[in-house]
């Protein structure tokens, strides 16, 4: 894996923390996560003119990924209503890459180097460490986390693979976006009514526009990265924006870090190292 490949994705990663944390900092994590998905459609559609449509074998790919990024946004938004954010997002970003490395050998017929194994789980590790230190945590919260811990993990795979066939990983990505928002929006509606949601979007369409640039701009990165190197290890690296969501939430939000903080920063930078020297 290059360091410009690594840089890339560790970009990314800081854009993934930030957009969550302006779902977590909303009042309303549902709408919060639809107008989001809904900001990355919006960003996309300047850019599609000027890039190949992807090919048709990468278009049920497309599809899939749409029905599952909507899975995705809803379960975000509930487990973030559930349970504290210390134990919900390690979970859900920490098992992830787990599955994935797990699991690719079978799926994807890819082998990691022992010196990427070793720094795949190094950082899964240092990411679930960080659950210790939540004391408020629910039964509820850690099923929606794990769920959507499964999740994370097919759509990576769905994602890596349709990326691989589409013939360009920034094409894919952004027709991609444009399918979830569509379902998560026609759903708020038929659960709120269009003028709550009408209301909603008034007062905080600069979350979802921002955070929906965000969105994109990661995923699309990590997409184009997976092109470039093992899923397994990419999967992995991107995860390590529970590290920078950690750095937002004492810098920005004044939080108070708990030692279990700490010492997963040095097992995620640890394994980040790692993953260069593989």
């Amino acid at each position: 894996m290059s360091l410009t490949v690594i840089l890339l994705v560790l970009f990314g990663a800081l854009l993934h923390a930030t957009w969550n944390a302006l779902i977590k900092a909303g009042t309303d994590k549902a709408l919060d996560a639809s107008l989001i998905s809904a900001g990355g459609a919006i960003a996309a559609l300047p850019f599609l003119p000027f890039l190949p449509f992807p090919s048709i074998e990468a278009l049920p790919y497309i599809g899939a990924s749409a029905i599952l990024q909507f899975a995705y946004f809803q379960l975000v938004a509930g487990a973030y209503r559930a349970g504290d954010i210390g134990l919900v997002y390690p979970l859900m970003r920490g098992c992830a890459p787990l599955l994935v490395a797990a699991t690719s050998g079978f799926v994807l017929g890819e082998s990691l180097s022992g010196g990427a194994l070793i720094g795949t789980i190094t950082i899964c590790a240092g990411i679930l460490t960080l659950a210790f230190e939540a004391k408020r945590g629910s039964g509820h919260a850690i099923r929606l986390a794990l769920a959507n811990a499964v999740v994370i993990a097919t759509y990576t795979y769905v994602d890596g693979i349709g990326a691989r066939i589409s013939g360009n990983a920034i094409s894919y990505t952004l027709w991609m976006s444009l399918l979830p928002p569509v379902l998560l929006l026609s759903w708020a509606i038929s659960r709120r009514g269009a003028y709550a949601v009408a209301m909603h979007v008034k007062v905080n369409w600069w979350r979802g526009l921002i955070g929906g640039t965000g969105s994109i701009a990661s995923y699309g990165l990590a997409l184009w990265a997976m092109t470039k190197a093992p899923v397994a290890t990419v999967a992995a690296l991107r995860e390590t924006s529970i590290l920078f969501a950690l750095i937002i939430s004492v810098v920005f939000l004044k939080e108070k870090a708990s030692p279990w903080r700490y010492l997963a920063g040095a097992i995620i930078a640890l394994g980040g190292l790692l993953l260069k020297l593989a």
